[in-house]
């Protein structure tokens, strides 16, 4: 795949460059803030091979790639005349109100996804360190153990600076007056000032004692405080005294009122969330095992699993531990364990190999490709993953198996983040969120794809919501039994009788644009659908509104009935063909209720398009306006 290629038509349809306040990306999704996400073509992206998804989660456009995300986001950004970070994020709303909910989950998102690196990377030495330890591979004492131990908790005892740096580029405010917030309540004379039992005052205020080191929520309410208070000086001060005036009264005013107000509130919230699962799980670890387990993976669609990073960071530095992190694991295994019980249980290579190799990514704690790519394609895997999430969740909650460190993805290369006393426990949960959920995709089953249909179709969406992505399913990027080599000149034949129109009046614009492939669209007078060509039929949709060819002189092509009417599933359409079929021209391969299908709502206008475009010079017409069944419509010229 052609990466710098998969970028620029990400870009575009994105809405293009001006569209774009604000690109990020995880493990897996390029994350944009975009000013509009209605100028996003949000069909055609999901569709476009590289692309894995597309989902639209607090505020957020994501783009799901998968493990070539950092490669496809440098050529994305390359491919750009300015920073993807030029404008703040906070402005990202287009001119709309955004949804309360939604602005909070954004706003925990693009704070916590850029330090990840640093927590991650941290946690994962304190875990190897751990694990070090328990072997007797060092000694506690030595001067090693102690520079890694502050390798690893350097990024957990200063959070309070680099979460002012994140918080305060996401909230656009500077970023360094941010880090000075965090430097100011984390240095030693201060730590020192605010011990439990000194009588602390600030202009006769008095300050309450409060720990800010590996602290979450003081800062996150300060930079967020500070990012108004910096704005609202920066206004009615002079452009010639800006650089002194706007950061010394923001840190005058920001860091007294945070030692005085904010960090004990701050505090006292983060403390209370954190007592408030413990508690949950303490009193009823198995349900709520059961439950959160269940769960996480639709709060990771919905992208609420952002709300409880704080509450596990915090959990981590001020207990030792954290009952969430193992649930999220095991979620993440059962994912793996559906793709892998797909793998067992389809008679199509090409999806037995799509599942077992996103079953292994997943097993790694990379779960989109298995999610997306194949569980919620079948639909009745991710149901199974859910409940073996469940199951296992149960079984880990009952034992209260927690996570001792933050490191790593939630897979096996997290495993030392639940080394510790509930270690094995924490195992048998892996093994039985994997097992339990492969066995049960095993019995529930999935509507397999027949092995006539070619391996295109194992990576695309399973719930076309629009004509395009059955289009995806039907020919546009499938691999044909043709080899690539060149090809002839094709003659296309009327598929019916009607009207003929240029695709550029087609209400789709994959269709209208010419992305799909090229061609023309008729306006049926009639309703049925005969072969253009003579070869093979590709595929045909499950609703019956698209029919994919491919004909003996290697012309992929797709016949697609009506616009949206994926939507009618099935209703008004008497497929008279099935995939893999011998055909010639004029033999019936579709009939189609017209008025029915126009009643409900719908247009008909058909495409009849050459998806494998690259193999030809252009489309020449015959010249009709009005055509009949089996007069020649077009030749696409090699």
């Amino acid at each position: 795949m052609d990466k710098q290629q998969l970028s620029k038509d990400i870009l575009k349809l994105v809405g293009g460059e001006e569209n774009i306040d604000q690109v990020t990306h995880c493990m897996t999704r390029l994350r944009f803030n975009l000013n509009d996400n209605g100028k996003a073509d949000k069909a055609t992206l999901k569709n476009t091979p590289g692309v894995m998804g597309v989902m639209e989660n607090g505020g957020q456009f994501q783009v799901i790639i998968g493990n070539d995300v950092p490669v496809v986001y440098n050529a994305l950004v390359g491919n750009m005349s300015k920073s993807p970070d030029a404008k703040p994020a906070a402005a990202a709303t287009g001119g709309k109100k955004k949804n309360p909910l939604s602005a909070v989950f954004d706003f925990i998102s693009g704070v916590f996804t850029p330090i990840l690196p640093a927590i991650t990377g941290a946690g994962m030495i304190k875990g190897i360190v751990a694990l070090l330890l328990t072997f007797g591979w060092i000694d506690a004492t030595s001067s090693t153990y102690i520079i890694l131990s502050a390798i690893g908790d350097g990024a957990f005892y200063f959070l309070p600076i680099i979460l002012g740096i994140s918080t305060a580029r996401k909230l656009g405010s500077n970023m360094y007056i941010g880090a000075a917030i965090g430097a100011s309540v984390m240095h030693p004379t201060i730590t020192a000032l605010l011990a439990p039992g000194e009588n602390v005052s600030f202009i006769g205020l008095p300050v309450v004692a409060a720990t800010y080191a590996s602290s979450v929520i003081p800062i996150l309410i300060a930079i967020w405080l500070a990012s108004y208070v910096e704005k609202a000086i920066d206004k009615v001060t002079h452009a010639s005294l800006k650089l002194i005036v706007v950061p010394t009264v923001t840190l005058l005013i920001i860091v007294p009122v945070m030692m005085i107000a904010v960090g004990p509130l701050g505090v006292i919230i983060g403390n209370g969330l954190t007592d408030g699962i413990n508690w949950l799980f303490n009193n009823a670890g198995l349900f709520a095992g059961l439950l959160v387990g269940g769960a996480f993976s639709l709060l990771i669609i919905t992208g609420m699993h952002y709300a409880l990073v704080p509450i596990m960071i915090g959990s981590i530095a001020t207990l030792g531990y954290d009952y969430l992190i193992p649930l999220m694991m095991v979620a993440n295994f059962a994912q793996a364990g559906s793709a892998l019980g797909v793998s067992l249980k389809s008679k199509n290579k090409q999806i037995k190999s799509l599942s077992a190799s996103t079953g292994v990514t997943a097993l790694m704690g990379i779960t989109e490709p298995a999610m997306y790519g194949v569980n919620m394609r079948f639909k009745k895997p991710f149901v199974a993953a859910l409940i073996g999430a469940a199951i296992s969740g149960a079984f880990i909650s009952f034992f209260q198996t927690k996570a001792y460190v933050i490191g790593g993805l939630a897979g096996l290369s997290g495993i030392p983040m639940i080394i510790g006393p509930t270690f094995v426990y924490a195992l048998i949960g892996i093994v039985i969120a994997v097992v339990a959920s492969a066995i049960l995709t095993y019995i529930l089953g999935f509507e397999d794809v027949p092995e006539a249909v070619p391996a295109a179709t194992a990576t695309a969406s399973a719930e076309p919501v629009t004509p395009v992505a059955a289009d995806v399913n039907s020919s546009a990027s499938a691999v044909t039994a043709v080899e690539e080599e060149k090809v002839q000149d094709q003659e296309v034949f009327s598929p019916m009788t009607g009207e003929v129109k240029p695709l550029s009046e087609v209400p789709d614009p994959a269709f209208s644009e010419e992305i799909m492939g090229k061609g023309f669209a008729i306006q049926p007078t009639e309703g049925r659908v005969v072969s253009p060509i003579n070869g093979t039929v590709f595929s045909l949709s499950k609703s019956g509104h698209a029919i994919g060819l491919v004909s003996d002189n290697g012309a992929e092509m797709l016949i697609h009935i009506g616009i949206d009417t994926v939507k009618l599933k099935g209703q008004f359409f008497s497929p008279k063909v099935q995939a893999g079929a011998k055909v010639a021209v004029g033999d019936v391969l579709m009939e189609f209720d017209r008025e029915e299908i126009e009643k409900a709502g719908y247009t008909t206008i058909t495409p009849v398009i050459v998806t494998n475009m690259h193999q030809y010079e252009s489309i020449v017409s015959a010249g009709r306006t009005a055509i009949k069944e089996q007069e020649l419509l077009y030749t696409a010229k090699a």
